[in-house]
């Protein structure tokens, strides 16, 4: 029987009560699936419920608007080939779709009809947007800063937004509280959004004949991809369906770089803003798992300074991939991996592209010199 579990103290809880935390607050992840083979996968089904099989249930209604089944592009990055999964090929834009059909598909089956979230980015909308198509309510907490741009997204499909006085921590803890009354379906707290990311996976698994690649670089906040790469990777090698897992490493600002800073060894210091906003988390929920998944591929992590980020977005721009800057990360990773030789030239690399350059326009304004 699959269950949620404290990774941490080896505590386990019933998935028959919708739950986004442990009893005494800890984040949650589920026991290990089994993982499925090349005939479990949906062939017709052209979205990441083509996966179903290897979720802890199905439900009988999914929420889905077609997320998944992205783009693997190949292009030639810093002397190398890498394989661009073109992620942003998404209904709101970005991969937080995929963890936001999962989540949600899986608890209106336990009967929830309304969440609560705390984003004013990516996972606001997806959250949102998913939300609409499954006919629940949504309520989402962003900070009283924040842009009314970033928001139109979310206040579109219907969600209602709620301007929370003070810092991004402040908002965040409004919710937690908030969350004794409406079930708090946060993308970084909630088990079932990982089953989400973990798509991806089984996704790359199979646009690369089922096989693994050699690596798999992700722009990393809070850590749901860098999570769902290796618990969908980890999945299929105890399916026996790979060989070994795929090295993964993690990509974030030097700003603000509290996970690769942990995994590289380097002392913390206090976060500064960044153009990769979509990677601005001081202080994630789940390093501790995030540096397991890293160590236990064989990965590791990358910092970026702003310079490189810009670079790496504008030269995507330029060959048309147009991509939050939060994304090029994961391009810019490349040839700083292959120069320490951490990843090899000659190798099957994978630069996960996460979100959309639509949603940076300021960003990209700034960069290219216009007014707007």
């Amino acid at each position: 029987m699959t269950s949620y579990l404290d990774p941490r103290s080896g505590q386990t809880y019933s998935l028959e009560k919708p739950r986004w935390c442990g009893d005494d607050g800890a984040p949650l992840l589920l026991t290990d699936l089994p993982g499925i083979g090349r005939d479990d996968v949906a062939r017709r089904v052209r979205s990441i419920w083509r996966y179903a099989a290897a979720l802890p249930f199905l439900p009988a209604r999914p929420i889905s608007m077609g997320e998944g089944c992205t783009p693997l592009v190949e292009q030639e990055i810093g002397g190398a080939t890498a394989l661009l999964k073109c992620e942003w090929f998404m209904p709101t834009g970005s991969f937080k779709d995929r963890g936001a059909s999962v989540m949600l598909s899986l608890l209106r089956a336990q009967g929830v009809d309304a969440v609560l979230e705390d984003s004013s980015g990516n996972g606001g909308a997806a959250i949102s947007a998913y939300a609409a198509a499954g006919g629940m309510a949504a309520t989402i907490y962003v900070p009283a800063s924040t842009s009314p741009a970033k928001t139109v997204q979310s206040r579109a499909v219907g969600a209602a937004i709620t301007l929370v006085p003070g810092s991004r921590q402040d908002c965040a803890d409004a919710a937690e509280a908030k969350a004794k009354e409406i079930f708090y379906a946060s993308h970084n707290w909630q088990a079932f959004f990982l089953q989400g990311t973990k798509t991806l996976a089984y996704e790359l698994w199979e646009d690369l004949g089922f096989q693994a690649p050699d690596n798999v670089i992700v722009p990393c906040g809070a850590g749901s991809n860098v999570l769902g790469a290796y618990i969908g990777f980890s999945e299929l090698l105890r399916a026996g369906q790979i060989a070994k897992l795929p090295r993964i490493f993690a990509a974030q600002p030097a700003n603000c770089a509290p996970i690769a800073r942990a995994a590289l060894g380097i002392d913390p210091v206090e976060a500064k803003p960044t153009i990769a906003e979509g990677t601005s988390i001081a202080k994630p929920l789940r390093t501790a798992e995030c540096l397991k998944a890293m160590r236990e591929s064989g990965g590791g992590a990358v910092m970026l300074s702003e310079e490189e980020i810009a670079a790496a977005a504008l030269m995507l721009a330029g060959r048309g991939v147009y991509v939050e800057p939060t994304s090029a990360q994961a391009a810019a990773a490349v040839p700083k991996l292959i120069a320490s030789g951490k990843i090899a030239a000659r190798e099957t690399t994978v630069a996960v592209l996460t979100g959309t350059g639509i949603k940076a326009t300021q960003r990209y304004a700034e960069m290219v010199g216009v007014a707007i």
